[in-house]
């Protein structure tokens, strides 16, 4: 026998459950982030990546470096801290927790730019705890060369991050924000690896 034809009104109503449980899952109630959407791993993740290069920023601010460095971190402590703020604003807002059993990047996991693919867990460009302390070590010139290898290497992948938002988010003010970093970091990377020629370095090894 033959089965049974479907009724187009029910195939079209299970479409919009299932649309409604999609959109369920990815923003929530009200149409806000859900706590596993990729506007609020992005959040969470930027906060976590902004935090350590206001932390950088301080260590060699607090070593009275040359004009051109202590401006840079400056820029940076500033701009990064209020960025930072805006990101815990939105989670908030979002009614999200801060901290989240979540893996860093899992938002963002298989969805790399420039066929860069990003791994669940491992968060782009952050340095490890021994260049941490090797930096708060060094002194004059070495500690300006390696804080600027650093952060070259920290926004690179800060705009690895931004960049891989921007497809996934339909949120203007995230969106807008994740740009504003591409923006604002790749004009900083090429200031600080000018600033790296002047001082006979280069950066290390770029991850983009």
């Amino acid at each position: 026998m033959d089965k049974p034809a479907r009724s187009p009104l029910l195939i079209i109503a299970a479409a919009i459950v299932l649309a409604a449980a999609a959109a369920f899952l990815v923003f929530g109630r009200g149409g806000t982030p859900s706590e596993t959407s990729p506007e609020a791993g992005f959040a969470r993740d930027m906060a976590t990546h902004h935090a350590q290069a206001v932390d950088m920023s301080f260590t060699i601010r607090d070593k009275g470096p040359a004009p051109d460095i202590g401006n840079l971190a400056f820029d940076i402590i500033n701009t990064q801290a209020n960025q930072r703020g805006m990101f815990l604003g939105w989670l908030q807002q979002w009614d999200l927790t801060q901290a989240t059993d979540l893996r860093p990047m899992t938002w963002m996991a298989g969805h790399g730019h420039a066929g860069q693919q990003v791994k669940a867990g491992v968060m782009p460009g952050m340095a490890s705890a021994e260049e941490l302390a090797k930096l708060k070590q060094l002194r004059g010139k070495e500690a300006e060369v390696f804080f600027l290898q650093l952060m070259i290497r920290h926004h690179e992948g800060g705009v690895q991050m931004a960049k891989g938002l921007l497809p996934l988010s339909g949120r203007e003010e995230v969106k807008s924000m994740a740009q504003k970093i591409v923006d604002g970091q790749t004009g900083e990377i090429k200031l600080m690896t000018d600033l790296l020629k002047h001082r006979g370095a280069q950066p290390l090894p770029s991850i983009l």
